[in-house]
């Protein structure tokens, strides 16, 4: 094997799993630091530079960082991440003076961003700093998009959502059109803007293709649009048997606000199996906590009405079937079909683009799955000064993909905007430092402890399904904070190793409590893999491997299992092991200095 070149960003961002795993690859480990030592504020500013809404994002977030957190690793639960997220969001002090200052003089560049969701909001918050000036448009009365209008308050206040949409919105650089519908992006082409952005979302839930479906349409509901209508108070009952159709987390909102309209026979039904649904493990625990039921492999087959009176679903059982190239079809089990009676349907099987607004003819392209044809990379569509991001670039994900997509668009757009080529990506900015305060002390807690998850606390049942609007999880207060930030492994701590200073005295070896490091004779990865003394069976994480010894060895460390705990390096006689805290921020689009004259 070569030796790895630690000095590629990716090599070390790779070893903090947790930021490479978040789209917006925040810096993880350093702002659960920073909530340990009480530094609230600065926790905050660290996730708001990353994912724009650390508020937002700490109570409603997919949480893609939380399956790779190393601690899983020493026991099942891995760290709190996205609630400790919330917890600087909670303790933060006035954060007006360190965001970044808007300039009066703009630099002449107009971009408009069509749809004010999360996505759209990125690009206006990296954009406007730098002189340009954002317009934003929208059909709904406030910015926010889909997180205002789909997230329900008992999950997301709306206080929260003006705040963080506020350090955005509200301080100069961003003109809002909200109440108002774009129809043509010929039209809005032909105001002259120097580059347009599309946030809009998936807005188009699935319909229900079944016999009965149009007979009794008065009580069957798209469940994005009917939460959208729960959320601006225009619905406020619900009938006594609610039935709910699909598996992810849009059907576990309407689920749970059903329960809280007055539904009090409410069920989820499913056509897959409980594992292979979308939504969220602790989303599915919260609903089955408040007494909702999920029933899975059950097929629609005909809503049962009495002259457009809605009466109940008939449902068909299936089971899973798999061909050679491992597809999954459902087939009937041929068992009896299964009825349930019902008030109320909602439905939640799904969300589609909808693009009725962009012409046909204007040089804009699209998939066969009505998806614009984009550079994935850059996000820019067949027409050069068109991008777009969030769920209207690719389909429906999450908050976490928006903000990621709306930084790459930003700087794609700049660039766009000065001339340059798009593809030319700027690389992130990476620090490195010794954490080393003596030969056994280090500037960041090294204890590796087998300290559980802490729970968090959430409202009494009683109290919560009485109000859509209580907010269910309570939070972590500082005690519980500073107890769940402590089971953090510091992943960005790397273990750096100097050769040409190892005398090859396998102290290290003896030392480490994983057995993750060896020195050994050089071979192919595969077979050296297998030969190390605990042999490492995850490929997706690199070997470090490093030559220079004197005898020929190569010393190989297995990256995968490594605790970061110091251990080699206190041991180590000769200082060839350090610990450095490695800080990577992603590349955003930046004031550039003009060149001086000679």
């Amino acid at each position: 094997m070569k030796p790895t070149d630690v000095r590629n960003p990716d090599y070390f961002h790779k070893v903090v799993d947790c930021q490479w795993a978040c789209p917006a690859h925040t810096p993880v480990p350093e702002y659960i630091r920073l909530i340990a030592a009480g530094r609230y504020t600065d926790a905050y500013m660290i996730n708001w530079h990353s994912n724009v809404f650390p508020g937002i994002l700490g109570r409603t977030c997919d949480r893609p960082c939380e399956p790779a957190c190393r601690r899983g690793r020493v026991e099942h639960e891995p760290v709190a991440i996205c609630r400790l997220k919330r917890v600087a969001a909670d303790n933060k002090e006035d954060i007006a003076a360190r965001l970044p200052p808007i300039p009066k003089e703009k630099n002449g560049k107009r971009i408009a961003c069509i749809g004010a969701g999360p996505a759209s909001l990125t690009v206006a918050r990296d954009l406007a700093p730098l002189g340009y000036e954002i317009h934003v448009f929208d059909d709904q009365a406030k910015p926010g998009g889909f997180i205002r209008t789909q997230i329900p308050r008992f999950r997301l206040p709306e206080e929260i959502i003006d705040e963080e949409c506020g350090y955005i919105t509200g301080r100069g650089g961003v003109v809002l059109h909200m109440n108002r519908r774009v129809g043509s992006l010929k039209a809005v082409l032909a105001e002259g803007y120097d580059a347009v952005f599309v946030g809009t979302g998936a807005p188009r839930g699935r319909e229900l293709e079944v016999p009965g479906r149009k007979e009794a349409a008065a009580n069957i509901h798209i469940g994005i649009d009917w939460l959208a209508s729960v959320s601006f108070g225009h619905v406020h009952t619900i009938g006594r048997r609610v039935i709910v159709l699909g598996g992810g987390n849009t059907a576990m909102d309407c689920c749970r606000s059903a329960r809280r309209l007055g539904g009090e026979d409410v069920k989820v039904v499913v056509r897959s199996g409980f594992e292979e649904m979308k939504a969220s493990p602790w989303e599915k625990e919260d609903a089955m906590r408040e007494g909702i039921p999920i029933l899975n492999w059950l097929v629609p087959k005909e809503v049962l009405h009495d002259d457009g009176r809605l009466t109940g679903i008939v449902f068909e059982k299936v089971r899973a079937e798999y061909d050679a190239k491992g597809r999954r079809s459902l087939v009937p089990t041929g068992e009896p079909d299964v009825a349930m009676e019902c008030d109320d349907i909602l439905v939640a099987i799904g969300q589609e683009n909808a693009f009725p607004w962009i012409e046909r003819d204007i040089g804009l392209e699209f998939d066969r799955w009505g998806l614009p044809k984009l550079d994935p990379a850059t996000l820019q569509s067949t027409i050069p000064n068109v991008f777009f991001g969030g769920d209207a670039a690719f389909g429906p994900k999450n908050i976490i993909w928006a903000v990621a997509h709306g930084h790459e668009a930003a700087v794609s757009i700049d660039l766009f905007c000065r001339g340059e080529d798009v593809r030319n990506r700027p690389p992130p900015e990476v620090r490195m430092g010794s954490t080393k305060m003596g030969i056994h002390e280090w500037s960041y807690d090294n204890d590796v402890s087998l300290d559980l998850r802490y729970k968090v606390p959430h409202r009494d049942l009683s109290q919560s399904l009485r109000d859509i609007t209580a907010e269910v999880e309570l939070g972590y207060d500082r005690e519980l904070a500073y107890k769940e930030a402590q089971r953090c492994l510091n992943c960005d701590v790397q273990t750096v190793f100097t050769a040409s200073l190892c005398i090859e005295c396998d102290a290290c070896v003896d030392i480490c409590p994983v057995d993750c490091i060896n020195f050994t004779e050089n071979g192919e990865e595969e077979e050296l893999r297998q030969r190390l003394k605990a042999p490492a069976i995850n490929p997706e994480q690199a070997l470090y491997v490093a030559d220079g010894l004197k005898t020929g060895r190569v010393m190989v460390k297995d990256e995968d299992v490594c605790l970061h705990c110091g251990m080699c390096a206190e041991r180590c006689p000769t200082g060839a092991w350090d610990m450095q805290k490695f800080f990577l921020e992603t590349a955003k689009p930046k004031a550039r200095q003009p060149a001086c004259a000679l």
